[in-house]
């Protein structure tokens, strides 16, 4: 019974930090319509720009508190692949708005494309480790409980309760919904629907890079390939929980999680991709 609790707590851990991901997936399509192919990869970088600010900060500073130090990796995380992101809907996807729904899927596999290619000719192919940063661990009952398990799992459900709040309590939430129904008719009535889609894309590349810094930190590893499977587990979450729905979105990663978790510990973990795809 033990070793299953301790699968479950595995399982929550990761599906966390899919849920992360997945709500990113979900706040665009519900606005857009379209799927963020390249979103998986914005993770990645986030991911990359924590592991640079890491580095940075060792060579700079010694013994800098490792709270303040997870803060900076995050912020400034947050702040490059929300302008990674932004830059992507700018360039990319605004000028096919208005086109047929096959092209902004296309543009999307080509971002993640390049985004992809661009991490592993500027940061080279082989994985690329960190020190623990949280050692922690506490036992409860037999159960292994690491400080960084209960950090991700609080900071996944601090976000979506903020990001709830935005959604469905503030000025810039009622705008969103507004464009997800009728962009035209959002316009006419004053809403600046360019503006509102880019602050949308912003938000999700946020919330990408607070995971890709969770995942630096949780696995001690990270390469320019990372932004390919956890993207689509993510996407297959935000599927699973109703795409356009934020706490549906973390169900769903935080389901696929236990699914790999519990497919791992007691069959193979070779097929732990197969077993967490196979639910749909």
């Amino acid at each position: 019974m033990q070793y299953f609790i301790q699968q479950l707590v595995n399982g929550l851990t990761l599906g966390a930090i899919y849920g992360l991901i997945a709500i990113g997936y979900t706040m665009v399509y519900g606005i857009v319509g379209m799927i963020n192919f390249a979103h998986g990869d914005i993770f990645m970088v986030g991911a990359f720009v924590a592991l640079i600010i890491f580095l940075i900060l060792t060579s700079v500073f010694a013994g800098i508190n490792v709270v303040l130090f997870l803060l900076i990796m995050m912020v400034v995380a947050m702040v490059m692949t929300s302008l990674y992101n932004w830059t992507i809907e700018k360039v990319a996807y605004r000028p096919l708005r208005g086109s047929f729904r096959l092209a902004p899927l296309i543009t999307a596999i080509g971002m993640s494309i390049v985004l992809s290619n661009f991490v592993q000719v500027t940061q080279g192919p082989r994985n690329k480790p960190i020190p623990p940063l949280i050692t922690e661990v506490y036992n409860v009952g037999g159960i292994s409980i690491s400080l960084k398990q209960l950090v991700i799992v609080v900071v996944t459900a601090l976000l979506l309760a903020v990001f709830w709040y935005l959604v469905n309590k503030t000025a810039l939430g009622r705008a969103q919904r507004a464009c997800e129904q009728d962009r035209k008719m959002a316009s006419l009535l004053g809403i600046d629907v360019d503006k509102t889609i880019s602050i949308t894309f912003i938000m999700g590349a946020a919330l990408a890079a607070v995971a890709g810094t969770l995942y630096l930190m949780y696995y001690g590893v990270v390469s320019f390939s990372d932004g390919f499977v956890p993207g689509v587990k993510a996407f297959t979450a935000a599927v699973l929980g109703g795409i356009g729905s934020l706490p549906g979105a973390v169900i769903g990663g935080v389901l696929i999680g236990l699914i790999e978790s519990l497919w791992s510990a007691y069959f193979s973990i070779d097929y732990k991709d197969v077993a967490a795809f196979s639910i749909l």
